[in-house]
């Protein structure tokens, strides 16, 4: 509430279902925007990625800052649900692969 942007990070919750919880528990605490990050790795077990994106999009969260891999194939669904996309990227080069 003292004008900086709150970031909930997506994957400290255990399941998709919980992080919809937490970002209800977090619109009891303040009226202000607030975004959840998702850090897309490949991984030998992935998380539920789908269902994080969807909960997102449901609970119409701000913003969604993506790291990692790219969030094309939730493009569509999360400009439908009016959740703006930061990636964020460590080098230029992945800035502009990016934008595509």
């Amino acid at each position: 509430n003292a004008g900086g942007l709150g970031i909930l990070t997506g994957l400290t919750q255990p399941s998709p279902e919980d992080l919809r919880n937490e970002i209800r528990r977090c619109r009891q605490m303040t009226s202000k925007p607030f975004g959840v990050n998702l850090t897309i790795l490949p991984a030998l077990i992935p998380a539920d990625y789908d269902a994080y994106v969807q909960v997102v999009c449901e609970e119409k969260v701000a913003m969604l800052e993506v790291a990692g891999g790219s969030p094309k194939k939730y493009m569509p669904m999360l400009k439908a649900a009016g959740v703006k996309v930061l990636h964020k990227s460590a080098t230029v080069r992945h800035a502009l692969k990016a934008q595509e």
